[in-house]
């Protein structure tokens, strides 16, 4: 059974990040508003695709919104270890947004090399002065990201702060030149960033969907840890997963001396076990024994 103080600490940061996700969307989908008349009256395509492309994300924040608060249930009859997966669907669905928005913007950035347009520097400074400071508001909220789900969330905020800055500095450049490809590269430039970030991000979220080893616990170094006690001959049938990144879970059989075979040991060898994996950040932890030369007839190990 999970204790009340952890249960307590998974509503927290559950709340917490479910509030950080509602403040991202809002600052995303009213500065997307902003961008689209910006763009329109600066003729940049730079902020124009931008524009869509926090369109698209406001959406997708919002889905990943709904999906983290999903996640925040706990178990019951259908999801017997909770809805905590539920947040990386929403990590899935943001990241899947960005690769199609960032495609959109190279097509019209490519159109717009082959078509050159003359934008207006000074109105695109301001934009970006201004997108900067949103954005990056926004960015401080989600300093520090734990789920996956919001961790998409914080990428596509750093994502739109690198963004503007690029826009800010090639606005500065096109003001003092007549260089009017700048602003379609920058486009195609941010949206390369984007597309490698959403792949790293995507990747880590898949790996979780697969049940991989969670990349911050060292299963070789827990295991040696758990071995500490004499009282295990063996640790075998290990298994390590996360449920979302956060959540981790272990099951594991441990062979026991043949002369440790009582309540009290037991209890004290499986209460250690789990301390060490605490230790290591593993919360769920199923443990099996092994060992007792009268397996068959006791009652602590059949």
């Amino acid at each position: 059974m999970e204790s009340h103080e952890h249960i307590h600490q998974h509503h927290a940061l559950h709340k917490d990040t479910r509030k950080n996700i509602a403040t991202a969307f809002f600052l995303n989908f009213f500065f997307a508003i902003i961008e689209l008349f910006g763009g329109l009256y600066t003729n940049s395509v730079a902020i124009l695709s931008d524009a869509i492309h926090d369109f698209g994300d406001s959406l997708a924040i919002g889905v990943s919104f709904f999906l983290q608060k999903k996640s925040s249930k706990g178990r019951d009859q259908s999801y017997s270890y909770g809805y905590k997966r539920f947040s990386l669907l929403g990590a899935i669905f943001i990241s899947v947004v960005l690769v199609v928005s960032s495609v959109f913007v190279i097509r019209e950035s490519i159109l717009r090399f082959l078509d050159p347009k003359t934008a207006d520097a000074p109105g695109m400074i301001i934009l970006a002065v201004l997108g900067i400071i949103v954005n990056g508001a926004a960015v401080l909220r989600m300093k520090g990201s734990a789920s996956m789900n919001e961790r998409a969330v914080f990428l596509h905020m750093m994502e739109d702060v690198l963004g503007w800055i690029a826009v800010l500095v090639g606005a500065i450049v096109m003001y003092f030149t007549s260089w009017s490809f700048i602003d379609p590269l920058m486009s195609v430039g941010i949206s390369i960033w984007v597309l490698y970030n959403v792949f790293n991000n995507l990747s880590s979220t898949l790996k979780i969907m697969l049940q991989e080893v969670p990349a911050d616990v060292d299963l070789e170094d827990l295991l040696s840890a758990i071995k500490q006690d004499t009282r295990i001959k063996e640790i075998h049938d290990v298994h390590l997963w996360s449920l979302d990144g956060q959540d981790h879970i272990m099951t594991v059989h441990l062979v026991l001396a043949d002369d440790i075979c009582n309540a009290a040991n037991l209890a004290d060898i499986k209460n250690k076990c789990r301390q060490v994996c605490t230790k290591y950040g593993v919360e769920h932890v199923t443990i099996e024994t092994e060992g007792c030369l009268e397996a068959q007839t006791c009652d602590f190990c059949r």
